[in-house]
């Protein structure tokens, strides 16, 4: 049985982590500049190589963790990558997963100290081997998943305003929304809790601030979260 393994060819596996965030400017994606050869200068998603101790979603949650300093992320395995010839050096196999982050709640020392920034997903830059391909697949997993699951509120900070909400949705749907529509499909999946608070950096009279309800969610079982927008 040894020595069946050991006449089998031997591939390296990596994996890459597309991380989402969004902000008053749109949902964004954290981009590296590669330090190394080959297309050393230019941009890649965060990545390593699978440690022979490790499963992938441990070496994930290691990588999501060396370039951001945050734990418990949101993160979900997207596909395998295996062309033969998707990097010029070894044969190399890549496992994605997407991640979803409050861009509040990162450490801008870490992302500054790599050189990594955060680029709008709608302005994304040309990035080396297969990686757009990646980002375009996690994209179409991330607007499956926003129609039947809350995870767009992962990438809200606790507190946040219906307009943020809506402006979220927008930006993962890449399409204009109806905002009374939208609202009135939100509220009736009665998961959102109004506070006695008010973000008065978005109008003169202040916009009423929402926190998302977990349990609340947890507790109704909701089959279907499509909002059919």
């Amino acid at each position: 049985m040894l020595n069946s393994y050991s006449s089998e060819d031997k591939v390296l596996l990596s994996v890459d982590c597309i991380i989402f965030g969004f902000d008053n400017e749109g949902l964004k994606i954290l981009l590296i500049k590669r330090d190394f050869e080959p297309e050393k200068g230019k941009l890649s998603l965060m990545g390593g190589f699978l440690k022979k101790e490790e499963s992938l979603n441990d070496a994930a949650t290691r990588v999501l963790n060396h370039y951001t300093g945050l734990q418990n992320i949101y993160m979900e395995q997207l596909y395998s990558y295996s062309e033969v010839d998707r990097d010029p050096v070894e044969r190399t196999i890549s496992v994605a997963y997407y991640a979803l982050i409050n861009i509040e709640n990162h450490n801008t020392e870490l992302i500054k100290n790599y050189h990594a920034e955060w680029f709008n997903i709608s302005h994304m830059p040309k990035l080396i081997f297969d990686h757009n391909e990646m980002v375009a697949h996690a994209m179409r997993r991330l607007r499956y998943r926003t129609s039947t699951k809350p995870v767009s509120f992962e990438l809200l900070p606790e507190k946040f305003t219906m307009r943020q909400l809506l402006e979220l949705y927008e930006a993962i749907l890449d399409k204009e929304l109806d905002k009374r529509n939208f609202i009135s499909k939100i509220n009736s999946l009665d998961i959102l809790v109004k506070l006695n608070e008010k973000d008065m950096l978005s109008s003169r009279k202040g916009s009423y601030l929402y926190k998302f309800d977990k349990e609340k969610y947890d507790a109704k079982s909701l089959n279907n979260f499509a909002l059919n927008l």
